[in-house]
């Protein structure tokens, strides 16, 4: 991107690109390739409008920041996610503290905000006192009140703490990452894959944006609209899933005793009016995460920009302003901290949400 365009676009350091700006020392920017090989989804768009200049190819896909960076946020994922399955495969206790750390939030996503919001639905089996975590603070949550034969089954093959689906009911079963069958401790533990997937996901893409030169994918509309796409395509599969295809959309509108031409005239109008509000949540699921991430990164090039306005560098100003600026861009900072992982939890609690309405209805 040239300076031009930068000058242009006071938006430029959150936008999408495809350079990574770096020192001077360093080259200034980073060109990132196109892969002639593959085809454009932008030149495709083009072509099927009728917009697409004659004769020029819709090969040629330009690699930009944010896709780099998602790639990174995905290796990351799969990489905390393998770790922990392969401490915990044994049944042993997530040792170190960076491990121990990973595994604290996934507990927390699976007994704060999966279990409570989901809950056990149709199933007959009392959830609400297992799975009490042990005395010795492993983070496991092995059953207290097993006997203790249970017990021994469980030391055999518990995946219970970060890949946290400890074993219970035969036959319930999940995959985490192409990985072996996780037994399901909670009927809501079969929905957790995706859960966890989302919320680890959104908070390696928010934190790679408190790096300097790297940028938070999250801040870009198109990648939160394809996680928003993502999180609707689960709670339609998951819906149809546990309702059939066509209970599941019936479902949309709740079951009135109402007399029969009022319901003929009310039902359908009732049931156009919650599919709106299905597609609008699930819109809103996108806007609420870019807007906050852009944001959040809008303030800080803001505060930095403080120091070089026109009558602040060359004046007394500067050295009250810059300071200044300074820390308010730290502060801001290790607010956006915050931000990044509250952002990552209400998308995990807002994706439960949704799945517990469509799995759950009325």
């Amino acid at each position: 991107m040239a300076d031009a365009g930068h000058s242009a676009d006071v938006f430029h350091h959150v936008r999408d690109a495809d350079v990574f700006e770096l020192p001077k020392f360093m080259g200034g920017e980073l060109h990132l390739p196109m892969l002639e090989f593959l085809p454009s989804p932008t030149k495709m768009l083009l072509a099927a409008q009728g917009h697409l200049p004659e004769g020029e190819s819709i090969m040629g896909l330009q690699v930009t920041r944010f896709m780099v960076l998602q790639v990174v946020a995905a290796v990351l994922v799969l990489l905390i996610a393998r770790g922990l399955a392969i401490r915990v495969s044994g049944g042993q206790p997530v040792r170190g503290r960076w491990w121990n750390f990973w595994e604290t939030l996934a507990l927390f996503i699976r007994d704060e905000v999966v279990r409570p919001t989901i809950g056990t639905g149709h199933h007959d089996h009392d959830h609400s006192e297992e799975h009490h975590h042990d005395s010795h603070g492993d983070g496991l949550g092995h059953d207290a009140d097993l006997p203790a034969g249970d017990h021994g089954h469980h030391s055999a093959g518990d995946t219970s703490g970060a890949a946290g689906m400890p074993s219970a009911h035969a036959g319930e079963s999940v995959a985490l990452g192409g990985a072996a069958a996780l037994q399901v401790g909670h009927p809501a533990d079969r929905y957790l894959p995706y859960v966890w997937s989302c919320f680890f996901y959104v908070l390696f893409c928010n934190l790679l944006g408190a790096f300097p030169w790297m940028g938070s994918a999250t801040g870009e509309i198109n990648v939160t609209a394809a996680l928003a796409l993502t999180t609707l395509g689960a709670v339609m599969i998951y819906g149809s899933a546990e309702l059939g295809f066509v209970g599941f959309w019936k479902a949309l509108a709740p079951t009135m005793d109402l007399p029969g031409p009022l319901k003929i005239f009310l039902v359908p109008m009732i049931w156009l009016i919650e599919l709106l509000g299905f597609a609008i949540k699930h819109g809103v699921l996108a806007v609420r995460l870019f807007a906050n991430i852009m944001g959040g990164h809008t303030v800080l090039a803001v505060i930095l920009g403080f120091i070089a306005m026109e009558g602040v560098v060359d004046s007394d100003l500067f050295y009250l302003v810059a300071p200044a600026s300074i820390f308010g861009q730290v502060f801001i900072g290790l607010l956006e901290l915050f931000v990044a992982f509250l952002q990552a939890y209400v998308f995990a609690f807002l994706a439960s949400l949704f799945i517990s309405a469509a799995v759950h209805p009325h």
